[in-house]
């Protein structure tokens, strides 16, 4: 029967194996070495991909270290060692890198594929936790993977080594997106569907309103006529043109109260530029979503006026872009 053990005890336990494997991270990083520079300068100067192949829990965070080559420019898949030889090779080409997995370094499936890669010319990266393993001895490249021991409580389960290859494998990807000058528009593009695509790809332009749906009101007229502008197209905000249509200052609600309280009710009798805010705030309609968001955030206002050549072309409110997902 299990001892009982109190929930301090339980959480003791769980900061332990937490720091367990935080001491074997900080250990392999210590004893990384140029093999990793070289493997990555290999993967990064390939000309195919980089074959991932594990088994067991190797395989589960090979799949992992595939796809994070895969998102930052290095194309990569992952191959099942133990379907490999059964005709799945046939994927694999001699540009390819091969990154072979194997915590003991003797995985038989995992050192099957050996042969396969010589014949063909494909370059090998093994990555183990046994340096004098045949998987670290027949690679063309040996990264260290090692954890002196695992921290679950019976010191069995793959815990600690799966953490420390999941760190070498970030590790050579973050090298190899540096060696091959990816930058964060690269990682949009490959991130369409999600919070990081719409945050690197979303521009002004896609999101402001142009034409006949941007508030704009000509110098002279009335301030009654901005109103209609400000309340029937919903940004809060006119942008105020000259006759040449170049940009002379925003009139906002906020604009309209201070002037009503100035001036009174008349006040909407009067020209626009009386209580327009002149010299806003703007932005060029292709720079990103994003700094549009930190722009007004810093300035303390919900709208601005995209503007080219000095003229505006359309109006951005902080609630679009909001509910278009960025923040």
């Amino acid at each position: 029967m299990t001892k009982s053990v109190t929930d301090d005890e339980l959480l003791a336990m769980g900061r332990g194996i937490m720091a367990e494997e935080a001491g074997a991270l900080e250990a392999a990083s210590s004893r990384m070495g140029d093999e990793m520079v070289r493997a990555a300068h290999l993967v990064a100067s390939c000309g195919g991909r980089v074959v991932v192949s594990g088994l067991g829990k190797s395989g589960h965070v090979g799949r992992k270290i595939a796809a994070t080559l895969a998102s930052l420019g290095v194309p990569a898949f992952f191959l099942h060692a133990a379907e490999a030889s059964h005709g799945d090779l046939g994927m694999v080409r001699p540009e390819d890198v091969g990154l072979l997995m194997s915590n003991s370094g003797e995985t038989e499936e995992v050192l099957s594929l050996l042969p396969y890669f010589r014949r063909i010319g494909a370059p090998v990266i093994g990555m183990t936790g046994k340096m004098s393993s045949s998987l670290a001895l027949n690679s063309d490249i040996a990264l260290d993977a090692g954890a002196e021991r695992e921290a679950d409580p019976l010191g069995l389960a793959p815990t600690s080594s799966t953490s420390v290859q999941m760190a070498v494998g970030d590790a050579l990807a973050g090298i190899c997106a540096k060696l091959r000058g990816f930058c964060p528009e690269e990682f949009a593009v490959f991130h369409p569907g999600g919070m990081l695509g719409r945050r690197m790809l979303l521009r002004v332009s896609d999101i402001m309103g142009s034409g006949e749906a941007m508030p704009q009101t000509r110098v002279g007229s009335p301030v009654k006529e901005a109103l209609f502008e400000i309340t029937s197209k919903g940004y809060g905000a006119t942008a105020v043109v000259d006759d040449e249509g170049k940009l002379c200052g925003i009139f906002t609600d906020g604009d309209l109260r201070r002037l009503m309280e100035r001036r009174g009710v008349s006040s909407i009798e009067l020209p626009v530029e009386e209580g327009m805010t002149r010299s806003p705030r703007t932005i060029a309609p292709e720079k990103l979503a994003t700094e549009a968001v930190r722009m007004m955030e810093v300035s303390e206002i919900s709208v601005l006026i995209a503007v080219e050549s000095g003229k505006p072309v359309g109006m951005v409110h902080l609630h679009e872009i909001l509910k278009s997902g960025i923040s």
